[in-house]
């Protein structure tokens, strides 16, 4: 019409965005790099808080025994609400990770899966991360082996606590050892 601006405005904004993000990727602008620039702001502090910090632990972390049946798994899922549950050995040492996706592929195979051991349906040796990381870490693996659960475990391979991607950056509320605090 020619009166106003309008398809050109966001034209504009769509380049200025790709300028900036070929500038980032140029200059390998990293989150620790934001984190230095902008210290204070919400995505600069939830990156560099230590896993320990957000770990969900205790009896929060969804666990059960190599040795019981899949139906257990499924109740320890349901019961704590995160996705998954870990599976360990009678030592407390890590065995496997049982996700809702492992049981959807479980599922396509055999119709009762309850019945089931959990060593035949868990994904073995997870994917793990220190407690002493940062959550910019742990984020950068999730996105990496595009996963969305990253086991906590100590020098002895023993559970020590459990984080989710959403705990990281996609709930509303960010939860700090399993409570809910606002940043």
């Amino acid at each position: 019409m020619g009166m106003v601006p309008t398809a050109s405005t966001t034209a504009a904004l769509a380049m200025g965005d790709a300028i900036a993000v070929a500038l980032i990727n140029r200059r390998r602008f990293r989150s620790e790099d934001f984190r230095r620039f902008h210290p204070g702001g919400s995505l600069g502090e939830r990156l560099s808080v230590k896993i320990r910090e957000v770990m969900l632990t205790a009896d929060r972390v969804p666990i059960v025994r190599l040795d019981c049946l899949a139906g257990e798994a499924i109740d320890e899922i349901n019961a704590k609400g995160i996705g998954a549950t870990l599976v360990s050995e009678k030592d407390g040492k890590l065995a496997g990770i049982i996700t809702d996706g492992d049981l959807r592929r479980a599922l396509t195979k055999n119709r009762d899966i309850h019945d089931m051991g959990v060593k035949t349906i868990m994904t073995s040796s997870p994917m793990t991360i220190d407690e002493n990381r940062t959550a910019a870490e742990a984020l950068r693996t999730m996105e990496f082996r595009a996963i969305t659960h990253l086991v906590i475990v100590d020098a002895r391979n023993r559970v020590k606590g459990l984080v989710h991607l959403h705990d990281l950056l996609g709930r509303k509320d960010f939860r700090v050892n399993g409570s809910a605090e606002r940043t």
